[in-house]
């Protein structure tokens, strides 16, 4: 009977389950999404999300804790440096994981496990990235400059404007097909 067992052992030994979690959640770290199996997606999930956690508050106790778990420099430092500041203002739930079928030679169930926010097509709350419109600082100058000329137009207004009449149409003499 299984009363108590809370976790998934995955048919390994410890040592052996703890190597291929950590070596998940290295690959998990540094690529942002990994393809593995739902029962490794899930075991992983409640493995790297502690740690996720604790990175969000960057002190030697939380690396040095975070690194007992990962053993890897680079996973770390790469935990730290970008991981951390996206997920910062997150409640938890920092890993999602998408089935994606069965494997072909023993019809494993499948599936992906990624970042949360690092996925942009996937992520409906992250908000538009917000572009700055590009104005000319001039060209209210030059509106000015042409108002107080006379009415008539000089040649370089009349090659921007390019047959098009002030009715926004362009006229049928000054077609050019």
């Amino acid at each position: 009977m299984r009363h108590g067992k809370k976790f998934n052992h995955l048919g390994r030994t410890a040592p052996h389950r703890k190597a291929m979690l950590s070596n998940m959640a290295c690959s998990l770290i540094e690529h942002k999404r990994i393809n593995t199996t739902v029962a490794k997606a899930k075991a992983l999930r409640v493995y790297v999300e502690p740690l996720l956690t604790k990175a969000k508050e960057d002190t030697t106790h939380n690396r040095r804790t975070v690194f007992s778990y990962l053993q890897s420099k680079e996973a770390v430092a790469e935990l730290f440096r970008t991981v951390a500041p996206k997920i910062a203002e997150r409640n938890g739930g920092y890993t999602r994981i998408i089935k994606t079928g069965f494997r072909q030679g023993d019809a494993a169930d499948m599936a992906m496990i990624e970042l949360v926010d690092f996925n942009e097509l996937y992520n409906p709350n992250e908000e538009e990235k917000k572009t700055t419109r590009r104005s000319r600082r001039a060209g209210t100058a030059k509106k000015e400059a042409v108002a107080s000329v006379p009415a008539a137009e000089t040649p370089a207004e009349e090659a921007k404007t390019d047959g098009v009449t002030e009715g926004g149409v362009k006229s049928e003499d000054n077609k050019t097909d």
